[in-house]
């Protein structure tokens, strides 16, 4: 099973058959198998006809509207892509059991930051890096004594804070500088790198959750609302590490990014251009099939490895008891 990213501006996409056919003019970009497709991802303004999107509906693959820079408009599901049993279980959970997950969430991230730190450090050492991987392991102490979700928000910046003083010590690639995290707008091509990474993660984690059938909306550390899926948020903490700042971090030492040709400056923020985004799509793919190891030490993809810890939060759903344990990296 497949994502079809649709990332070029002005696309049309039409079905022929049981082929979805991706052109731009007299111009044919992409030919995919219905049947091996996921969900779609549209990126900026292109068109889909009628007739995909009641295919897509029929089959259950949903299809989601994005901005260029990967914010999330909306998303086009099936009825029956429900969630009415799940939701129940997910409602009924104490304040107790979302804290005592919530507080492995919180220090899976804040693990896996301090792992990535010390990893660059041996390559690299410096100062700043050293004083981020121990505050770190003091966030990671306070964050397992927490009592309040207000209290693990807060740890949880603290350590970003920290974790990203560091990031930028470890590129050596002088054309890329990185001095903070900015978001809304990205501030340079490493903001705009990271966030565009964050969000199609976030797409992608969403649309496994509804395939397991969880409800998105409820979730352990984060407030959901009518237009915010926590639970897609919650899950996403423990692979922002592993899978996108350390893709980022291989883009640019690698110099497989240019500065001048893979992105746009506008609107008071820097974001990828239509050069970029399918050259950052085509290695985030290369990233979701590589193997890595699993809690139970063995070999798999990244992307099975995120549909394994779904399930496992699944099944805390059915018993609380049994809390969920985030992915970390070793």
């Amino acid at each position: 099973m497949r994502t079809l990213y649709v990332s070029r501006q002005g696309c049309y996409i039409a079905l022929k058959g049981e082929m979805l056919i991706v052109k731009q003019g007299g111009t044919i970009h992409n030919e995919v198998q219905l049947p091996l497709i996921e969900q779609i991802l549209i990126f900026g303004k292109s068109q889909i006809t009628t007739q995909v999107i009641r295919t897509c509906l029929w089959r259950n693959i949903p299809i989601a509207y994005l901005s260029r820079m990967g914010y999330c408009y909306g998303r086009l599901m099936p009825i029956e892509r429900g969630y009415r049993q799940l939701s129940r279980y997910q409602q009924n959970l104490t304040s107790i059991e979302r804290l005592l997950v919530a507080r492995r969430i919180v220090r899976a991230k804040l693990k896996n930051s301090r792992t990535f730190l010390m990893r660059q450090q041996r390559r690299n050492p410096t100062n700043t890096a050293d004083l981020a991987i121990k505050s770190l392991e003091v966030l990671v102490q306070k964050s397992e004594e927490a009592e309040t979700i207000e209290r693990l928000m807060g740890l949880e910046g603290a350590g970003a804070a920290q974790y990203f003083s560091a990031f930028g010590e470890c590129l050596n690639n002088s054309d890329f500088v990185f001095l903070a995290r900015s978001r809304r707008p990205p501030g340079n091509p490493v903001n705009a790198m990271l966030s565009f990474g964050y969000q199609i993660l976030w797409n992608h984690l969403l649309t496994l959750i509804e395939l397991q059938g969880l409800d998105p909306y409820y979730a352990c550390l984060h407030q959901g609302t009518e237009r915010h899926a926590a639970l897609a948020s919650d899950l996403i903490e423990e692979f922002r590490v592993p899978i996108i700042d350390s893709l980022v971090l291989w883009l640019v030492n690698s110099k497989i990014m240019d500065i001048q040709e893979d992105f746009d400056y506008k609107n008071g923020g820097c974001y990828l251009n239509n050069c970029g985004r399918p050259k950052y799509i085509k290695h985030f793919l290369q990233r979701l099939e590589e193997e890595v190891q699993n809690t139970q030490g063995e070999k798999q993809p990244r992307w099975d490895l995120m549909t394994q810890q779904i399930k496992f939060f699944k099944e805390f759903i059915y018993q609380p008891s049994q809390l969920y344990n985030p992915y970390q990296i070793r």
